[in-house]
């Protein structure tokens, strides 16, 4: 029986075996190491046997996602505005996302922009190392997608949380939304598992930052509007199947590796601790561009396990069998996209401080 806890510790053991104790640095020597390792690191050999797609509604995709987000002043300052057109978020959709129809699509594009605005909020704000003032955010968040109404002390992104949540309920079902809030939650966590983190200013150990990374990487709420966008009808016996729960645990893992290794000199320059090639670089006491070949290894070794776990995957008729099919395939497109996305984006490229945007109600 394939176990993810073997996995990780079976190649950490031979990461451990086999590596050298080279010299620990801290965030200091990492800053001023950091022109260097950008050199070293020109494209790692990530293996992505996945085919690459787009939604054919891409071109209209661009325009609409930018609209939402100035209509709920979600870009109030210039540098905010710049770092959203350079992100190129709406390419990550239409091509995690490539046979939705538009208006589905347009609603996923439009979670991928929320999610990622909150991102830099928790990464590059005073938010991310205040934990409990994170809380009450979140609490609020929740509360909005759960039912309650908004009002004139929510901020921009409340009211396009509950916009959002609207849109959202207008096209898919209860039990549905349901999944996804419970997913969504889950990345909420990790957001302030890592401000705790930050917080503390340690780099966390391997076991520690993999098991926040479950949730912070948020890719489980990306794969339930996988369902949402593609029509699909997931049961509940088989969201609770083991090897599909380990295929999708994978599907995260394998992206969440592929960004830490082109987001870590943002995370370098900007202090954060929240990256498994710095959390290698400090355990082993190795180098970056050494670390950044273990996170590979370690990526490439999840997707050929990925692959072969679906093989094992049983028969359960032919409407649920086409209905995994699909769903398999759009963990493919998800880790794909995320890969393609890394050469569109400048997200990566940009350092701006940010500051929370005030409740400032939209017309």
């Amino acid at each position: 029986m394939w176990n993810y806890n073997d996995f990780f510790e079976n190649t950490y053991d031979r990461l451990l075996r086999n590596l050298p104790h080279f010299f620990s640095c801290n965030l200091c020597s990492l800053c001023l190491a950091n022109k260097f390792f950008m050199k070293q690191l020109l494209y790692p050999g990530l293996h992505c046997p996945f085919p690459s797609q787009i939604n054919k509604h891409v071109d209209v995709l661009e325009e609409s996602a930018l609209e939402w987000v100035l209509h709920f002043n979600l870009l109030a300052k210039e540098s905010t505005y710049k770092r959203f057109c350079k992100s190129k978020f709406f390419l990550l959709a239409a091509s995690a996302y490539p046979d939705s129809n538009l208006e589905e699509l347009k609603i996923a594009s439009d979670w991928l922009s929320w999610v990622f605005i909150w991102d830099d909020q928790c990464d590059l704000s005073d938010l991310g190392k205040k934990p409990e003032v994170l809380k009450i955010f979140h609490k609020r968040f929740l509360e909005i997608l759960n039912g309650a109404e908004v009002t004139s002390q929510d901020i921009p992104l409340t009211l396009a949380l509950s916009n959002l949540k609207e849109r959202t309920l207008a096209r898919g079902s209860l039990i549905w939304f349901h999944h996804f809030i419970c997913s969504f939650e889950k990345w909420l966590q990790g957001c302030i598992d890592e401000a705790n983190i930050r917080a503390q200013g340690i780099i966390p150990d391997f076991d520690t930052y993999m098991l926040i990374r479950k949730s912070s990487v948020g890719v489980d709420a990306f794969l339930a509007l996988t369902e949402f966008c593609h029509n699909l009808m997931i049961p509940d016996f088989l969201r609770k199947h083991e090897t599909v729960i380990q295929i999708q645990f994978l599907t995260g893992h394998i992206i969440a590796c592929c960004n830490d290794i082109f987001s870590a000199s943002r995370e370098i320059s900007s202090g954060d601790v929240n990256n498994l090639v710095l959390v290698l670089h400090e355990q082993l006491k190795i180098p970056l561009n050494q670390a950044v070949n273990h996170v590979t290894e370690i990526h490439n070794t999840a997707v050929q396990t990925m692959m072969d776990l679906e093989k094992s995957i049983p028969k359960f008729g032919e409407e649920v069998d086409a209905e995994v099919t699909k769903f398999i395939l759009g963990m493919h497109a998800w880790i794909r996209s995320n890969h393609d996305w890394y050469s569109q984006t400048g997200r990566y490229q940009s350092l701006e401080g940010l500051e929370l945007t005030q409740n400032k109600r939209c017309s």
